[in-house]
């Protein structure tokens, strides 16, 4: 199993139902077992041209799950719950029902047509580092640093929303021990 880390999203819509809808989504995905959640956050859109408040606010959340699909098996299934909940695609950086981001995948740096991993400006962003923080007060961002430095550094300017984590979580704790052959304490 390799860990992965979800940024959530959305500006239109109820997006607080949205984003918890999404997250079930994710969790239910073959192959796919939650791990933590965040607390919702609300922040101004950013667009090509930089924060926007013209624009409806964002929520934003994210999950963290262990998974065995690959990660552009898992962006593809992403993708797909996207798609489920209306996402279109025709202004980028536009307003949207749901973004769902892969930021990271284990500590692998993946550069393909279709995939950046992690996520190139995720260590810029405090709607996906305050929220990564609450899911994982241990974060680390790979090739970055810890996700409370890049948090300090950035500031954060995200305002919490008063509702529960996105699921229940399972398993708040770190990733079962390893054995030397590979496999995971923990049944799959």
């Amino acid at each position: 199993m390799s860990r992965a880390v979800v940024a959530l999203g959305a500006n239109l819509g109820d997006r607080g139902s949205t984003l918890r809808a999404a997250a079930e989504a994710i969790s239910a995905l073959p192959g796919v077992r939650p791990v933590a959640s965040s607390r919702e956050v609300e922040s101004v859109a950013v667009t090509l041209d930089g924060p926007d408040t013209s624009k409806p606010r964002y929520r934003n959340a994210v999950v963290v799950v262990d998974t065995e699909l690959e990660p552009q098996e898992l962006l593809d299934a992403l993708h797909g719950i996207e798609d489920d909940h209306g996402r279109t695609r025709e202004v980028r950086w536009g307003d949207r029902t749901l973004d769902l981001d892969l930021v990271a995948y284990d500590d692998r740096s993946i550069d393909t047509a279709t995939l950046t991993v992690p996520h190139p400006r995720a260590g810029e962003r405090a709607f996906v580092l305050a929220p990564w923080l609450d899911a994982d007060p241990d974060a680390v961002l790979p090739g970055a640093g810890p996700v409370t430095d890049l948090l300090a550094v950035v500031g954060d300017d995200t305002e919490r929303v008063d509702e529960p984590r996105l699921f229940d979580e399972p398993a708040r704790a770190s990733r079962p021990a390893t054995a030397p052959d590979g496999r995971t304490g923990a049944a799959s």
